[in-house]
């Protein structure tokens, strides 16, 4: 079959490739060219769109006899990525935009030139798994073998069509076993080291990335709290996010934190950690991977953060595209806009975008 493999230049999808030529695919190598570095302020040498990492793939590929090309999705990376991320900080949002590009960029834009080219399939270096359960048909999404490396959060809004044309070759395997392979095969990245920030963001610095992305600067406005009294002025709202407790420019006689941020008033609001915590939780732009809806309740196990364990709660799909999430025990900074994802032991539901927080312990 004749495959299409996504090359980061990382060590991870370098030993995808590997993998999928031992099994005898038809493999082409794809780099996406999602910006160039000098507009979003990145030096040149920098991130996962720079010239060493294009030309990393492009060794792995050549060691690999594998044509290899570079794709330019950089305009729909700016619309579906970087717009994205900017209007969820202007609107009070913390987003995620690894799982845009995922879903947009990844499994969408270059799924698609894959089928134009004549791919039967997609492969990537994420760790998860995809089976087709025999009962219902259906694929299912799964934890990778390798809980540290586990990236099915990043992967929920995958559909049955794109799942059904995927593969994680790494899924089964752990980060020092692909090292070792790569050390083996002689690619000049088995020791690199993986991306930790987000790609266009330089140092993790994402209001200063906005307002040079933007040439817009972000008014100030007032801390206050739950009951609106004024605490202080803060330094425009696309600096803070739920549970933040350093860098508020304040003293208080005990800790405070990011409670909530207000795009229409220009607020942010500060209170104690207890006040922190919810109960449930909204999430809308679902999709559902195992079952096709939840109109019955169901037991399992969800997560609000990349790096958070697991929690127990009630889900049930209140509408064609909502979720209502109720929580066996309060959990801490639950936060608009990031992702929650559902799951049944090591098979992923599904998941949501998180567009309300319905009540705090006290």
């Amino acid at each position: 079959m004749k495959a299409l493999i996504a090359m980061s230049g990382g060590v991870d999808s370098s030993v995808a490739a590997f993998l999928m030529k031992e099994q005898g695919y038809d493999l082409m190598g794809v780099t996406m060219k999602l910006f160039q570095n000098e507009d979003v302020g990145i030096p040149r040498a920098h991130s996962c769109c720079s010239l060493d990492d294009v030309e990393d793939a492009r060794s792995v590929a050549y060691k690999l006899d594998i044509p290899y090309h570079v794709f330019n999705f950089s305009e729909s990376f700016a619309q579906t990525v970087i717009s994205r991320f900017i209007d969820a900080y202007e609107n009070g949002r913390t987003p995620n935009p690894c799982i845009d590009c995922n879903r947009y960029l990844k499994f969408d834009r270059l799924y698609s030139r894959a089928r134009e080219l004549g791919c039967g399939c997609i492969a990537t270096g994420h760790y998860a798994r995809i089976e087709q359960d025999r009962e219902s048909g259906r694929y299912l999404l799964k934890k990778a073998l390798d809980d540290k490396k586990d990236q099915s959060y990043v992967l929920y809004s995958l559909t049955q069509e794109q799942l059904r044309h995927t593969l994680f070759p790494l899924g089964c395997m752990t980060k020092q076993e692909v090292r070792r392979i790569a050390e083996a095969q002689g690619f000049l990245n088995a020791h690199k080291h993986d991306s930790q920030d987000i790609c266009f963001v330089q140092n993790g610095n994402y209001a200063e990335f906005m307002e040079r992305y933007t040439q817009k600067k972000y008014p100030a406005g007032n801390f206050i709290d739950r009951e609106g009294h004024i605490l202080g002025r803060h330094c425009g709202i696309i600096r803070y996010t739920i549970g933040q407790r350093k860098g508020l420019g304040l003293s208080f006689p005990e800790p405070m934190y990011v409670c909530a941020v207000n795009s229409t008033d220009n607020t942010v609001t500060l209170g104690r950690e207890s006040e922190l915590y919810a109960t449930s939780l909204i999430a809308n732009d679902i999709n559902l991977i195992s079952v096709p809806s939840i109109h019955t309740p169901l037991r399992l196990k969800a997560k609000v953060r990349y790096r958070q364990a697991e929690q127990w709660a009630s889900v049930l799909q209140i509408d064609g595209d909502t979720l209502q999430i109720k929580f066996d025990s309060p959990q801490r900074a639950v936060t608009k806009g990031q992702a929650v994802v559902l799951y049944d032991g090591d098979v992923v539901v599904g998941g949501g975008t998180i567009c309300a927080v319905l009540s705090y312990s006290t």
